[in-house]
């Protein structure tokens, strides 16, 4: 395995734990009511439109409380995930819910291999994981061979311009870090998680990489998906910015000062050639619409 998986998996395994009890992941809220759905599903449920009935795959699930929420919305669910303590969870909590999900243990670029060749309506991926990956053009291989024709894709992501600041360093905003992927990874070291949480991490390496939105939109047009939305965001679902942000009613963070200035997230959606239901993709246009 490479040393980013290795180093990667380890330190998500022990985040899983400190997650799981965590009031920011509220798993016992989502346990003990069948209607309730994480914040970062309900901030695009208008999005994602209906699910009733459609094949989903969550990359990069980690406990599994979005992929409840995905399931809880109509959809038939397989969440995948790199580390196995997290999908022990997403599993337990699965279970406490009385709501049947499949789980796999898998790095991104196996899933397709790891499920079997299986082909999904909608494959979705939730904010902070394309960070984890070091190439771009890869990750999209595994999202075209996921979806099935006309099938959908939806990923909310940290924004680039906000992956690039350095949180580190007080005073004015400063460009610290890559836009753009490299080839090496942007090595951290830090025994801290980004939601509230009892305790510290032993296994505090981790390797991340940058991908411009060029980058990524590229990789999706060169494999024939056709962009049906992108939208910026004056938000993220965690403190990014220590001291700078505040943590309104629905569960993001803003900038406290100046939001305009800076895109903190997006959402992009896109579809894969084929027949697709129009009335299933939100936003999007009929056959005969041209």
């Amino acid at each position: 395995m490479d040393d980013h998986l290795t180093l990667n998996r380890a330190n998500w395994d022990e985040r899983a734990a400190l997650h799981v009890t965590s009031p920011d992941y509220a798993v016992d809220r989502l346990v003990a009511d069948p209607t309730a759905i994480s914040d970062v599903v309900a901030f695009d449920r208008s999005r994602l439109g209906d699910l009733t009935g459609l094949r989903g795959v969550h990359l990069q699930c980690h406990i599994g409380t979005d992929t409840l929420s995905l399931a809880r919305l109509g959809a038939d669910v397989v969440g995948v995930d790199l580390s196995p303590v997290s999908v022990e969870h997403a599993r337990t909590i699965a279970d406490r819910a009385g709501v049947p999900i499949e789980y796999l243990v898998s790095d991104v670029y196996t899933a397709p291999e790891a499920l079997s060749g299986r082909t999904f309506d909608l494959v979705y991926t939730g904010i902070g994981a394309l960070n984890w990956l070091p190439s771009i053009e890869r990750w999209a291989d595994v999202v075209t061979a996921l979806l099935a024709p006309g099938g959908r894709l939806l990923l909310r992501e940290m924004h680039p311009a906000l992956g690039a600041i350095d949180e580190t360093v007080p005073g004015p905003l400063v460009v610290g870090y890559p836009w753009f992927e490299t080839p090496e990874p942007l090595v951290f070291d830090d025994d801290t998680t980004y939601v509230a949480a009892e305790g510290r991490l032993t296994a505090t390496t981790t390797h991340e990489w940058a991908h411009g939105l060029g980058e990524l939109m590229t990789a999706l047009l060169t494999r024939g998906l056709r962009i049906t939305g992108f939208e910026e965001h004056r938000s993220v679902p965690w403190e990014a910015l220590p001291g700078r942000m505040r943590r309104d009613d629905d569960g993001e963070f803003r900038l406290v000062e100046h939001p305009e200035r800076l895109p903190l997230s997006y959402t992009l959606q896109a579809v894969a050639p084929g027949p697709a239901n129009a009335a299933r993709v939100p936003g999007a246009r009929g056959p005969s619409s041209g």
